[in-house]
């Protein structure tokens, strides 16, 4: 074992929550941070975010993401780690965190390791969001918004009431996102399977990996997602 993951597993089982939240696009990771930050007052860590709010402060790493960016390449994985250092600096020992698009990789896995022993924490879950993919593709490819108030519809799951009327605001004008199409969805969850989906057995050595069905109603997710928090958070012999 590497003494960033003794360190890791010495830290008392008391501890803040720390959760990775993985499944492919669609599955509803953001529906379910969302609820934990309301109900358990934890704090969502999604990298993008993160990248895009360091490059608008003019931070050192802000500015050393944009210069990377300026010139067409990926930000590195010591980038975002320094994102994810900088961040888990500000956020109280006792406040849970959801790390969101973090890590995709194996390395990433590898240096999250660190970055939790060096600010105290320590993994309590990593709950992969399973999906039923055609389903997914198709929750996905037919859903559109109103233009005006963001009222979500679906082509066959939910349709306003009146054809063509938003039943919150009563606006005709509707939109679609240009990427929620069949082809795009299936491009997104082969890379999902081809690049995130393998970090999967790192944690699975550990016994951290549990597994919830993502086609769920969204509470039904959200209790089982509690219940998985609610085990690790008691103390194991």
């Amino acid at each position: 074992m590497r003494r960033e993951e003794a360190r890791v597993a010495a830290q008392p089982s008391t501890a803040a929550p720390a959760l990775i939240l993985l499944g492919p696009p669609g599955a509803g990771k953001g529906t379910q941070a969302q609820l934990l930050i309301e109900r358990r007052g934890m704090v969502q860590l999604s990298t993008g975010d993160m990248l895009r709010a360091a490059v608008a402060a003019g931070t050192p790493v802000g500015q050393e993401a944009r210069a990377i960016m300026e010139r067409g390449e990926l930000v590195p994985d010591s980038v975002v780690s320094a994102l994810i250092d900088e961040a888990l600096g500000r956020i109280p020992a006792g406040q849970g965190v959801i790390f969101d698009g973090y890590p995709r990789t194996v390395a990433q896995a590898e240096a999250l390791d660190g970055l939790l022993a060096r600010h105290a924490r320590r993994l309590s879950r990593v709950i992969e969001l399973q999906v039923d993919e055609e389903a997914l593709i198709d929750r996905i490819s037919g859903r559109f918004a109103c233009a005006r108030c963001g009222a979500g519809y679906h082509d066959r799951h939910k349709r306003p009431r009146a054809p063509g009327v938003c039943d919150v605001c009563g606006s005709t004008e509707f939109r679609r996102r240009p990427d929620d199409t069949a082809e795009t969805v299936r491009t997104r969850l082969a890379e999902y399977r081809a690049k995130t989906a393998p970090i999967l057995p790192v944690y699975e050595a550990r016994g951290l990996v549990a597994r919830v069905d993502g086609m769920a109603p969204i509470e039904e997710v959200a209790r089982a997602i509690d219940r998985l928090l609610v085990d690790a958070d008691r103390p194991h012999p």
